[in-house]
């Protein structure tokens, strides 16, 4: 029989776990904060602690809140519901000063948290799956490949939550018992884009159900995805994204950052901190997020080594005015990152890597002289240790800001900026 402890919560892990104490043992408890007083019934052993899940809040802290959302609890997103927005502001930076100091960085000054509010999610991913009963929609329940079917969430623009009945109806006319199906959405300046994956070809009776959908809730584009095959089922209008003027076409299912929000609280950071150098790179530049509010007062060097992406860039440029010259340059930067040579052409370089982050170019970049470097990152523990490399390499970490795009969860994007001693 599991044990069943009851413990006293005095901190939060860096998975946002409330973390309490048994005979001088680390206890990690979900959906629990400082101050609760709980019963936790352990369900694993590990070296760092005892893993387990809440029974009971015994006594409630008083900075917990009711969650806004009435599929808390089931639903795998947005864990940290009950915190008050003062507790959780204090966690989001606790959260980056927790992976700074894991790699030495412990007098690092980390501004204030620029947090996205709810309702203001224009990116998401819903899981969808056929049964007998109709369509499930919605969320992966917490550590679980279960589907959560969801008729709200309040982190979401109100734009794409409109869509979630709706697709119920469309799908179950469409997947084969059992099918699974993704579901991608972006809200971009010209309306809904859309991509459904699923492991079934359209039929004539499908693709006729799919373009009526686009039509009737006027998205700018449905596409279709079998296996890896594209089929545009619906180009209704070319689906933009705009960054500092330049509207830049979106490749079906691209990146683009969460928030508007969240765009604005990083680009700003990454401008300011460019003013005064000259030439820029900016490596893994993706569609141009940051490359053309640069490009405003820099030349910039666009480096990416998704072809599409700086295809939809390139273009951009090319018919977009009041930009400074911007040089694209397709190049797999994990593979051939540009050498501390090749950089010493740059008074400045802006960095931002997918989740794993850029050991091969940091590696660079900490030979170089360049003497500004501007980390941007969406994994604080790959952005540390990137952090440390550059700082064996002669940088000093000037500030670190904190940006939320994923409210009420333990995701979190950091902007470091570096000097060269």
């Amino acid at each position: 029989m599991a044990e069943l402890l009851d413990i006293e919560i005095m901190s939060l892990g860096a998975q946002g776990d409330g973390v309490g104490t048994h005979n001088d043992t680390p206890v990690f408890v979900p959906f629990t904060m400082p101050g609760d007083k709980v019963r936790a019934k352990v369900n694993e052993s590990r070296r760092n602690g005892l893993y387990s899940e809440l029974v009971e809040i015994l006594s409630p802290s008083a900075e917990r809140q009711t969650p806004a959302c009435a599929h808390f609890g089931a639903c795998g997103g947005c864990q940290l519901q009950f915190f008050d927005d003062g507790t959780y502001k204090a966690w989001v930076r606790e959260r980056a000063l927790m992976a700074l100091g894991q790699h030495g960085f412990e007098d690092v000054t980390v501004l204030e948290p620029a947090i996205s509010p709810k309702a203001s999610r224009r990116r998401v991913a819903l899981k969808a799956l056929r049964t007998a009963a109709g369509v499930v929609l919605g969320f992966n329940e917490r550590q679980s490949h279960t589907i959560i079917d969801v008729s709200m969430c309040p982190v979401t623009r109100s734009e794409l939550t409109a869509l979630f009945a709706p697709l119920r109806a469309l799908l179950v006319a469409i997947l084969d018992q059992r099918m699974a199906a993704t579901v991608h959405m972006a809200l971009t300046a010209s309306g809904v884009d859309m991509l459904i994956d699923a492991p079934k070809a359209l039929d004539l009776a499908a693709r006729e159900s799919l373009s009526e959908f686009a039509n009737e809730h006027d998205l700018a584009a449905l596409h279709w995805q079998e296996q890896g095959f594209l089929d545009p089922v619906a180009i209704r209008r070319e689906p933009v994204m705009d960054f500092a003027g330049a509207r830049v076409v979106l490749p079906p299912a691209s990146f683009v950052q969460a928030t508007e929000e969240g765009e604005a609280a990083l680009t700003r950071a990454v401008t300011k901190a460019c003013e005064g150098f000259g030439r820029v790179a900016d490596l893994f530049c993706g569609l141009g997020t940051f490359t053309f509010p640069l490009a405003r007062n820099h030349q910039v060097l666009a480096a990416e080594g998704a072809k599409s992406s700086l295809d939809a860039l390139t273009a951009a440029a090319n018919i977009s005015s009041g930009f400074k010259q911007i040089i694209p340059r397709h190049r797999d930067l994990f593979r051939r990152p540009l050498t501390a040579a090749e950089l010493k052409i740059f008074d400045a370089v802006v960095f931002d890597p997918p989740r794993a982050g850029a050991s091969a170019q940091v590696a660079e970049l900490a030979k170089s002289e360049v003497p500004r470097i501007v980390a941007v990152s969406c994994n604080p523990n790959t952005f540390s240790r990137d952090a440390r490399t550059l700082a064996d390499g002669g940088y000093v970490l000037e500030s670190v800001l904190p940006v939320d795009q994923f409210l009420w969860s333990p995701h979190l994007e950091l902007v470091g900026v570096f000097s060269k001693i």
